[in-house]
């Protein structure tokens, strides 16, 4: 797979489809590589119309490590916040949303239709409002803003979600399987398909410590809530109604500062992609980037 040379690292992409189609940007999520956005899921969007790109974000899959910015304290951030300063992080939400316009610049992009899944669509939101004439349109599936008002996780998920990791390929795929099934809504959920999608995550690029420091990169610029109202594509917010990480009180809350912005609510969808809500996801992304015309 190609690199492209952004921000002075290197981020992993992939494209598929028709490079004269339209383009579609995926950002994927905390912790997670560009595997996160499934060839079927791809191929289908591409099939739509789309020239598809997914990469890796920074510190995560095959792009660029930032093992030098060693781990970041949380307790150092919360007490910034707790102090009204900007917490010391190795990178933040910005950056990574420069990453994702770098990769349009590679590509010779301006502009592009925008599509961004939990953490990936808090960078989704960033990119919005920070470079509003490369967006087409934007798609926002189980985000947040990250308001500390909005219902918090359900403690037991997190606390499991969270846990250490075992480093053991056989023994890390189970544990995150199980993780899997924690957030996977009341879809029934295809362990032998999980199975194979942590085996591929794993031997393609273990690395657990570039996941906390996205986390921490999670903690800047704080509470997206106050600058979505700049934003002005045409916007759907996709939600699941199960969704135990970023409540659907988080969708709701983005499509309402959004202006226009459209809200789809999925029953029995939890913080995951289950194969019975892709193609109501591929339909809302298609209509969404209608809207305008491109």
């Amino acid at each position: 797979m190609p690199k492209a040379k952004v921000n002075n690292i290197e981020i992993e992409y992939e494209t598929i489809g028709d490079p004269v189609s339209k383009p579609l940007l995926l950002i994927a999520g905390l912790g997670s590589q560009l595997l996160a956005w499934t060839d079927e899921m791809c191929e289908n969007l591409a099939n739509h119309g789309f020239f598809v790109i997914r990469f890796d974000n920074r510190d995560i899959g095959l792009s660029t490590k930032f093992e030098d910015a060693g781990m970041p304290n949380f307790v150092e951030i919360s007490a910034a916040y707790t102090h009204g300063e900007i917490p010391k992080v190795p990178y933040t939400l910005e950056d990574m949303a420069g990453d994702a316009v770098g990769v349009l610049d590679v590509l010779n992009i301006d502009k592009a239709h925008i599509c961004g899944a939990s953490m990936g669509g808090m960078i989704a939101q960033v990119l919005a409002y920070k470079h509003p004439s490369r967006l087409l349109s934007l798609t926002l599936i189980m985000s947040t803003t990250g308001n500390p008002d909005l219902p918090q996780s359900k403690p037991e998920i997190m606390a499991q979600f969270f846990a250490p990791v075992p480093s053991e390929r056989e023994a890390y795929i189970e544990e995150m399987v199980k993780r899997g099934r924690l957030i996977h809504g009341t879809f029934p959920y295809d362990e032998d398909q999980s199975r194979e999608y942590m085996a591929n995550d794993y031997d393609r690029g273990y690395y657990p410590e570039g996941v906390t420091r996205q986390l921490a990169a999670m903690a800047v610029p704080g509470n997206l809530k106050p600058k979505l109202a700049a934003i002005r594509a045409p916007t759907i917010v996709i939600h699941g109604r199960e969704d135990p990480l970023n409540s659907v009180e988080a969708g709701k809350e983005i499509a309402t500062e959004i202006p226009e912005a459209e809200l789809l609510i999925l029953d029995g969808m939890g913080h995951s992609f289950p194969r019975e809500v892709i193609p109501q996801i591929v339909n809302a992304i298609v209509a969404n980037s209608n809207k305008n015309g491109n």
